[in-house]
């Protein structure tokens, strides 16, 4: 009789301890998706989530007993999870600046290609929109006289239509460059290319500033000689872009 009473006793084991162990696992199991989820989301997902298993598994209530469910930092309200499409952050006021510069740039391009194409001058300018700025190019030809670097008659009234493109409100800064081909030159005017580039950026940017609207003080100047091409020097095609004047008009976000 008392063995089987005694396996009576033993067929009823108290399991009440299951209860805390299966909760535990429960909240270790939550733990882990949040660290899972908190590794590849933003932060306010993150909070969202949190909050999200705080109200499943304890009624609005944070994890441990008596923590009060997350509040957002910033007006202290409940943070949960909503349909409600996440709020775009504001725009970079250096980024908008430098866009609304850029459409500055875009539309002073279209005045000077507007003038390029009523002037017929499509052969010897043209223009490029780059992360530098506004760039002009001049064909040599519009200019000077082979290994020349003093202005063609005719090149003075195309400067003088580029120096009123090239005022603006407020003024930018301006850079003229001078470049060659790859054929020597050793005169005792023009040593080399350097020299011949040199004085061609220089008479080109003193004939543009005889507009007296634009301010010196924003211009400069250096020559390349034939160091940097835009083409091949085995032909005489190549050759003849490489020789060109460059005017590059800079964004305002360039310091002066």
């Amino acid at each position: 009789m008392r063995k089987k009473r005694h396996e009576e006793h033993e067929d009823h084991v108290d399991e009440s301890w299951l209860i805390p162990y299966a909760d535990m696992l429960t909240l270790l199991l939550a733990l882990f998706i949040v660290l899972f989820a908190a590794s590849t989301v933003d932060v306010k997902k993150y909070e969202a989530m949190s909050q999200s298993f705080q109200e499943v598994l304890s009624g609005g209530t944070g994890i441990l007993e008596g923590e009060p469910a997350m509040l957002d930092p910033e007006d202290g309200s409940f943070v949960g999870m909503t349909d409600e499409p996440e709020k775009e952050e504001a725009d970079d006021p250096e980024e908008k600046a430098v866009e609304q510069d850029q459409n500055k740039l875009e539309k002073l391009q279209g005045r000077i290609d507007e003038y390029i194409a009523d002037e017929d001058l499509d052969s010897y300018l043209k223009t490029k929109l780059t992360e530098e700025g506004l760039l002009i190019t001049i064909k040599e030809a519009a200019l000077f006289q082979s290994g020349k670097a003093v202005l063609t008659g005719g090149a003075k009234p195309l400067a003088k239509q580029i120096s009123d493109l090239l005022v603006t409100d407020p003024p930018r800064r301006i850079t003229v460059t001078g470049h060659t081909d790859d054929r020597p030159i050793k005169t005792s005017q023009y040593p080399s290319n350097w020299h011949l580039s040199s004085e061609r950026a220089l008479n080109f940017m003193t004939e543009l500033l005889n507009n007296k609207k634009l301010n010196p003080k924003l211009f400069s100047f250096t020559g390349y000689g034939e160091y940097r091409p835009i083409d091949s020097n085995k032909t005489e095609e190549g050759r003849a872009k490489n020789r060109r004047v460059e005017v590059l008009i800079l964004p305002y976000n360039v310091e002066n």
